[in-house]
């Protein structure tokens, strides 16, 4: 299945070279407990309730802001493709029931590339919004840190410590 194309009034993108394989960053985006060192930015801690690797499996997380105190809702949807080690796709339009969603504070399809490159894998997060509007909401709402931060700190636990510092996501 070929992904759409990217459209910047509609799109927004996190690009990272990962000094890792694919099947490395691919484990730590499908196994719960790998997930869970990374899926928001510190020091919020993730709990993961569901995570069926398979087309229409749920993907479901809370959040807590130290790990200590309440968890609450963070991700409910469903992986609408599965390409291993290469392409996932989700989204939180669809819940875990497969009932239709209105997640705050918008709604989205998140479509993760792993592309082979000289120095490990090239890492492509496209994250898709309904309108102009949610893409908007979802940058003024810091998408770029939010994503950014993860994306580093999935890069920290498949590098490893030594290569954690560097700061070439755009």
């Amino acid at each position: 299945m070929k992904s759409p194309s990217i459209d910047p009034h509609l799109d927004l993108t996190i690009e990272r070279i990962i000094q890792a394989p694919a099947s490395r960053i691919w484990r730590a985006w499908t196994e719960p407990e790998e997930l869970a060192q990374w899926w928001v930015p510190a020091p919020s801690r993730t709990r993961v309730d569901a995570l069926d690797v398979v087309p229409g499996g749920a993907f479901v997380t809370s959040m807590s802001e130290d790990g200590e105190g309440e968890f609450v809702p963070h991700t409910d949807g469903i992986f609408l493709v599965v390409e291993p080690p290469r392409r996932l796709v989700f989204t939180n339009v669809i819940d875990r029931s497969w009932h239709p969603a209105a997640p705050t504070p918008v709604g989205m399809t998140a479509e993760v590339r792993l592309e082979d490159h000289e120095d490990g894998t090239r890492y492509r997060a496209i994250v898709r919004h309904a309108s102009p509007a949610d893409r908007d909401t979802h940058d003024a709402l810091g998408f770029h840190e939010g994503w950014g931060a993860v994306t580093a700190a999935l890069a920290a636990l498949v590098e490893g410590e030594d290569h954690a510092r560097r700061p070439d996501c755009v």
